[in-house]
């Protein structure tokens, strides 16, 4: 067994107690190959903000569960020699059942979400507490979720969304023992996040979507005063990186994500961990293809993959500085 303290990473549980008391969220960012790492951690270290490196199951499959303990170690030693040992936790997205939360328990995870949101509630409560049992032996954190999120990302899947019910959410926590809950008040995973019936369209075109269910937010709030909740589903699907894949030949229509100035107003509350996954790739293959339509003689990975990596820190940068509220709070 490899412990998350050998590692030089942290749980959770400072790093929420703060947000929460701070008024600000946590980013978690997810990611799967070492220029996004890259990015994550020079744009957190300029901007001395606290970060979640955030792995699906996907991620672990594609980049190996082994690589991707040792380059949390790097990212460790990579804060330390730019300049700022900024606080970072490995975490696990979207954990399916108890056999993959414990393996990454045991391989240097810090903090686990365990997913057990599309079953009936009670075996929810009973997953979701066996891992906390486990998981609490080894002082890794663990995040639950009620409700669950439409949308599509690796392997989580939905077609409809269902809000969290507040009159759940004290049973759940206390049942359980999780020390932070997901839920759902509109947000959705994917680039995807509302169709086209479900939003309105500006002057310029441009979808804007329903807002999110802030009266449920505050309902939790009560019920669980000063309790770390967990937003997935965040990015904003800047329109910019949307109209330069598709200037430079992809084709993703109807993409629309949740507004920033929401996501703001969120991390003022007890949401204190909000979840980016898309913006990343989108700012990601924006540049590739950029770079690679401007250039079509270039074969050098690194030619297409050091822009993507720079857009990519700037987008985290700019996250953590206006939206999260996490600058400076490292």
């Amino acid at each position: 067994m490899v412990s998350y303290k050998d590692l030089g990473l942290v749980n959770t549980r400072e790093m929420f107690a703060k947000a929460v008391k701070g008024g600000y969220a946590i980013p978690a960012y997810n990611f799967s190959n070492m220029e996004q790492l890259q990015a994550i951690i020079q744009a957190c270290v300029e901007t001395k903000s606290p970060v979640i490196l955030q792995v699906s199951k996907g991620a672990r499959s594609y980049a190996s569960p082994i690589l991707l303990r040792w380059m949390a170690r790097g990212a460790v030693e990579y804060a330390h020699e730019l300049g700022c040992d900024i606080p970072i936790a490995l975490h696990l997205d979207h954990g399916g059942d108890f056999e993959i939360a414990k393996d990454c328990i045991d391989n240097g995870f810090s903090s686990i979400m365990i997913d057990g949101s599309a079953l009936p509630y009670d075996e929810n409560v009973a997953l979701t507490k066996k891992v906390v049992e486990y998981a609490h032996k080894f002082d890794v954190t663990v995040e639950g979720e009620l409700g669950v999120l439409a949308g599509v990302e690796d392997e989580v899947s939905a077609e409809q969304s269902h809000y969290t019910k507040p009159e759940e959410v004290q049973d759940f926590v206390q049942k359980t023992g999780v020390d932070s809950l997901a839920i759902s008040i509109g947000t959705s995973h994917g680039r995807m996040k509302f169709t086209p019936e479900q939003c309105t369209r500006n002057a310029d075109g441009v979808l804007i979507p329903p807002p999110l269910a802030f009266d449920i937010l505050h309902e939790i709030e009560k019920k669980l005063p000063g309790f770390p909740i967990v937003l997935h589903g965040s990015s904003s699907v800047p329109i910019e990186y949307v109209r330069m894949i598709e200037q430079y030949g992809g084709k993703i229509p109807d993409s629309v994500g949740i507004p920033e100035e929401q996501l703001r107003e969120a991390a003022k509350s007890a949401v204190c961990k909000i979840n980016i996954d898309s913006d990343g790739r989108l700012a990601m293959t924006a540049l590739v293809r950029k770079v690679l339509t401007e250039h079509p003689d270039e074969f050098d990975p690194r030619k297409y993959l050091g822009p993507a990596r720079e857009e990519l820190k700037k987008m985290y940068a700019h996250k953590n500085k206006d939206v999260l509220g996490s600058a400076g709070k490292a």
